[in-house]
């Protein structure tokens, strides 16, 4: 039910937006409204103000405004509610959408995923003014899987485990939250890291985007392997676990730092393994029967992992308050960060760089949607401003029916000197039609084999 919940909250948030940028655009240049929708297909409950029929409809994974004069959206009327009401005002042909100047035209069509965008900023901004911004306020570092990096996220493992950072190139850093910030920023290729009481390290960094921001990910900050709280009747509590315990080894094999034991048990769910703390300066081993549950990976399947039954150790945090100017200007990188890495997978998927399957649907969205509500307000709100630029830049595609292909018509209209004809843009409406469902099909496919069949 969270999930259900969530999902319809967000669809319902972004899709008002998004259609209220058309909406108030098109009457900010006069052009007549018959019909606003939450939804497509049937109505389902409605009323009428002045010229524009207000309306709710039956399928709620859409929505649309509908203009006089835009003869090619003929190709999706079923989707829009069918033909025009007999109460519907008469078309006033000066006030349609065709007969409007192209920079109009232009704006009406933008204004849907100007307004997501807006809209994400104003929540990022909210979040800054509200919760101000979390420091990790340790300068130890640790690299994540680092025998298992490869091209030139390889460098990464040349950090000690623990290490002290004192700066990133020229930049000085007194945290790991400094760190990740001074290596996201830096230029392209080798950077100097100089730690205390260790040798410098030279990591080579990638373009930013995509593949930095995946290879910044292996780096975290260090954690000690101390457990703070067991949960009672838990695996570890059963083993004979007791808070402040400190792990030193799991299934045979030694480690430093809390990542380490979280990743050995992850990995064995269902397992009987060995465990070896250090409790009041004495070694203790253990055997523990690890529980198993699934999760969500990074491809949206649902994959069984281990769980030990312990509250993991977290980093100290300082939260530091952000005023207006501060909370805008974080607002406006995070706004434009998560649209270029939008952007940068777009480009993997059209390549081929990324895999197709990666594509969610509906029940990634709500599986999402579900999973960040229940880790509170601030998390829904992040995932909320991401969806909405998620969907703006979905909705650029240059495909006749989204607002993409709108654009690509005028632009055409504005080389040529005339519009295309009435037939042309039918025909294009009909094939860009076919290829959004074709995408919302496939990536409908992904999540039930996801969820349903797990593969």
């Amino acid at each position: 039910m969270v999930e259900i919940l969530a999902f319809f909250v967000v669809i319902s948030i972004l899709i008002l937006v998004h259609e209220l940028g058309h909406f108030l655009a098109a009457k900010s240049v006069n052009i007549q409204v018959p019909r606003f929708s939450l939804g497509l297909g049937p109505r389902v409950v409605g009323f009428r103000r002045g010229e524009t029929e207000y309306v709710l409809s039956a399928i709620p994974l859409g929505g649309y405004v509908k203009m006089a004069g835009m003869e090619d959206d003929e190709a999706s009327e079923s989707l829009e509610g069918g033909a025009a009401l007999s109460d519907e005002p008469p078309v006033d042909p000066e006030r349609t959408f065709d007969s409007k100047p192209l920079w109009a035209r232009a704006w009406v069509i933008s204004a849907g995923v100007i307004f997501n965008m807006i809209f994400a900023f104003l929540v990022f901004i909210g979040l800054g003014l509200a919760y101000g911004e979390a420091e990790v306020s340790t300068s130890r570092l640790f690299v994540v899987g680092a025998d298992s990096l490869t091209g030139p996220a390889a460098t990464l493992a040349r950090i000690p485990a623990g290490a002290e950072v004192q700066a990133v190139g020229q930049t000085p850093v007194d945290s790991w939250s400094e760190a990740q910030a001074a290596l996201a920023a830096a230029p392209a290729g080798p950077v100097t890291l100089r730690l205390v009481a260790a040798s410098p390290v030279t990591v080579d960094l990638p373009p930013p985007g995509e593949a930095r921001s995946r290879m910044l990910a292996r780096v975290q900050p260090f954690i000690e392997p101390v457990i703070p709280r067991v949960a009672e009747g838990g695996p570890a509590d059963k083993a004979g676990v007791r808070a402040g315990d400190r792990v030193v080894a799991v299934a045979g094999r030694p480690v430093v730092a809390w990542q380490e034991v979280e990743a050995a048990i992850r990995s064995r769910p269902g397992q009987t393994i060995p465990l070896s703390l250090e409790r009041g300066g004495q070694r203790l081993d253990l055997t523990v029967a690890l529980a198993s549950e699934r999760e969500l990976n990074d491809e949206m399947k649902r994959v069984p992992v281990g769980r030990v039954g312990v509250q993991p150790p977290i980093p100290e945090i300082v939260r530091h308050s952000l005023g207006p100017a501060e909370s805008v200007t974080r607002a406006w990188h995070q706004t434009w960060g998560a649209a270029g890495t939008i952007m940068d997978v777009l480009g993997r998927l059209v390549t081929g760089a990324e895999s197709m399957r990666s594509l969610g649907g509906p029940l990634a969205i709500g599986q999402i949607s579900g999973e960040t509500a229940r880790m509170g307000l601030q998390v829904f709100l992040g995932f909320l401003a991401m969806f909405s630029i998620n969907l703006a830049i979905f909705n650029l595609l240059p495909i006749p029916i989204l607002d993409g292909g709108h654009l690509l018509f005028i632009v055409i209209e504005a080389v040529r000197g005339r519009p295309l004809s009435v037939e042309h843009r039918i025909r294009l409406s009909h094939v860009g039609m076919i290829l959004v469902v074709g995408l919302m099909v496939w990536a409908l496919t992904n999540d039930i084999l996801r969820v349903v069949f797990n593969i």
